[in-house]
């Protein structure tokens, strides 16, 4: 399993905007093929904070999602939202277990 990690910002003020943007973005990704978890959240601490989450099953998943449509049209977005300070960590992991 390969898993992502990390943040982006935005300018706080472009939150309500962004929103249903990332909405889309994140409900076109957990439907791939592949795509074990994707999601964003608000950090409550820091406005325009954005943490991201995402686990693929594998390497081609991954890769199919980075040459998506709906990818394109995500990165499309990020200079009207303001959207930048990306900073995201790939993982490669074993099988988990919960604790």
């Amino acid at each position: 399993m390969l898993i992502i990690t990390g943040t982006f910002r935005l300018p706080p003020a472009n939150l309500d905007t962004a929103r249903p943007v990332m909405a889309a973005m994140v409900a076109a990704s957990r439907a791939e093929p592949g795509c074990l978890r994707y999601s964003y959240g608000e950090d409550v601490l820091d406005p325009g904070l954005i943490h991201v989450t995402e686990h693929w099953a594998d390497q081609a998943s991954l890769a199919a999602h980075g040459a998506s449509p709906h990818i394109r049209e995500w990165r499309a977005t990020w200079p009207g939202l303001g959207i930048g300070a990306r900073d995201l960590t790939l993982f490669e992991a074993g099988a988990g277990r919960p604790i």
